[in-house]
């Protein structure tokens, strides 16, 4: 139980249906949904809808999605990719040709063609309730008639000045004015109401065929882009089988590559050597496990993941038990590993949805832009921003992750879904680009481990190894980072939050729902 006379938030707790995004409207959205007789696909959708519009710096539809389900709260989850693929031309020769030695962070050669729409219509049609035109309505409503931008909104949008700035289709939609929103601005976006109207009439149709793509490619190739409208035509997503591991008598599901959920069940293969438990949560020797840990499995996925084939060797070889017991055996008590070089990681911006319904449907779904809006590139008839998903590429050719026609890049957002004893237990994500396997780990042992309620669990303080220093978050105590640097780790201060996360528990037995929203963001947990 948490101290009530602490600044925080209790868990929220209810019966019929709850739903947890990272902002209000797109939870009322949901709720709305589910009042009206739509069930957890829907109402996935429609918050997912909505935070495209009310958090642009973080997602949008030209972007990319991925989705678990599980049906009735099963344990069959399924796995949606609807992670868009490079242009037919863009090839690693093409883009040295053009003076590039490596994957631009922004631009027309970062885009890849967005996935989410193509997803959210299958999503629908395959497992939804309601028309994707009803799913749509409320976004539709807050880009037509305007939202208030909440506080971490435009937080993350004040540090996007320069890129928007850059192109002037973007600054004439975001930077009204000249100049980012701040807190309590009231903020539209017409052309993009357009679009997803357009959408709603259409379904896929409407946004890769027709008007729209032919202005999304138009926009492009005006920059000097290799996309076409073959490669917008050709768009589809595919339901995959996740990969999971079994951690302390659950088992937890991820996405298959190009996705990098197979890294944190990396991490928790690692950690299930450790006796945990017996660990202050908050303490050094926590933390230091955790960081060993996410240093393996990150190694790993930087030099062995990218897009393949669910029945891969590679992926068998990465989570077996031999493997874990080898990670693990690099791994001292008294000092850091010395013999890693330092990993190149990093926070972005992204959108996660955790939602269970009456009938105990549970979707895990996460949406996302990569980097703070996208490539930078704005469509001015269509209002959409364009994802930088392709600077994820390599241009080296041996890599697994290298540049390639009609390749899907290896991608940061990663839902999550917890199984046990034939049904699910928690939809569950954590955002935040790189971070995003530690931040899953980190919430999986707090509530698996230390016996944390979903909300503990996320409100819990966090650190990072990047570049060879632990960033770690102010909440993270004076002791526990002289106890870190006592272990030879190099220690600094977060320069923001570490990621955001939602989370749904099911009690089958109790027949509740307990949710949680990460306080790093500005969301809520809310049922009935």
């Amino acid at each position: 139980m948490r101290d009530f006379q602490l600044p925080g938030r209790s868990a929220v707790r209810t019966t019929r249906a709850m739903a947890a995004t990272s902002h209000p409207l797109a939870t009322e959205a949901a709720l709305d949904m589910l009042r009206r007789g739509g069930n957890a696909v829907d109402a996935a959708i429609a918050a997912s809808a909505v935070q495209a519009v009310v958090e642009p710096q973080s997602t949008g539809i030209g972007g990319d999605c991925f989705v678990l389900y599980a049906p009735k709260g099963g344990d069959q989850v399924l796995a949606l990719n609807g992670s868009g693929r490079a242009p037919r031309a863009a090839t690693i020769d093409a883009l040295r040709s053009m003076g590039l030695s490596e994957m631009p962070r922004h631009g027309p050669h970062s885009v890849t063609i967005p996935g989410a729409i193509d997803a959210w219509d299958r999503l629908s049609r395959d497992h939804g309730r309601k028309p994707l035109a009803d799913c749509l309505q409320a976004a539709i409503h807050y880009a037509e008639a305007g939202y208030v931008v909440h506080d971490r909104v435009a937080f993350d949008w004040a540090d996007t000045a320069a890129l928007l700035a850059a192109d002037p289709h973007s600054a004439a939609i975001f930077l009204p004015g000249g100049k980012p929103p701040a807190a309590g601005d009231l903020h539209r976006q017409p052309a993009l109401a357009a679009t997803l109207r357009l959408v709603a009439e259409r379904g896929r149709d409407g946004f890769y065929t027709g008007a729209v793509a032919e202005a999304l490619v138009a926009r492009l190739r005006a920059l000097g882009g290799l996309h076409s409208l073959d490669d917008f035509a050709a768009t589809r997503c595919d339901w995959v089988a996740p990969v999971s591991v079994e951690y302390r008598g659950y088992r937890i599901h991820q996405m298959p590559p190009n996705n990098q959920g197979l890294t944190a069940l990396v991490m928790l293969n690692i950690l299930a050597h450790e006796d945990l438990a017996r660990l202050d949560p908050h303490g050094s020797a926590r933390f230091h496990l955790e960081i060993e840990a996410a240093r393996l499995a990150y190694r790993e996925r930087n030099t062995r993941l990218a897009e393949m084939d669910r029945n891969d060797p590679v992926i068998g070889a990465l989570i077996s038990p031999a493997h874990a017991a080898r990670l693990h055996g690099a791994i001292r008590h008294d000092r850091a590993m010395t013999d890693l070089p330092p990993i190149d990681l990093a926070p972005s911006d992204t959108v996660y949805i955790s939602v269970v319904d009456e009938d105990r449907n549970a979707i895990s779904f996460i949406n996302s832009t990569y980097w703070a809006f996208g490539s930078g590139i704005t469509c001015p008839q269509t209002g959409v921003v364009l994802q930088n998903r392709g600077s994820s590429f390599r241009m080296v050719p041996a890599h697994p992750n290298a540049l390639a026609p009609g390749k899907r890049p290896m991608h940061t957002i990663m839902p999550g879904m917890v199984t046990r004893e034939g049904r699910a237990i928690m939809p569950f994500g954590v955002m935040g680009g790189d971070f995003q396997p530690m931040g899953h780990v980190h919430l999986l042992t707090n509530m698996l481990d230390y016996g944390m309620d979903v909300q503990a669990a996320l409100d819990s303080p966090r650190v990072f190894p990047d570049k060879g220093v632990v960033r770690a978050e102010r909440g993270v105590s004076a002791a526990t980072l002289q106890g870190l640097q006592a272990l030879g780790h190099p220690v600094a201060e977060a320069e923001e939050p570490w990621g955001g996360g939602q989370a749904i528990w099911i009690d089958w037995q109790k027949g509740t729902l307990t949710g949680g929203s990460d306080p790093r963001k500005d969301g809520m947990a809310a049922g009935f």
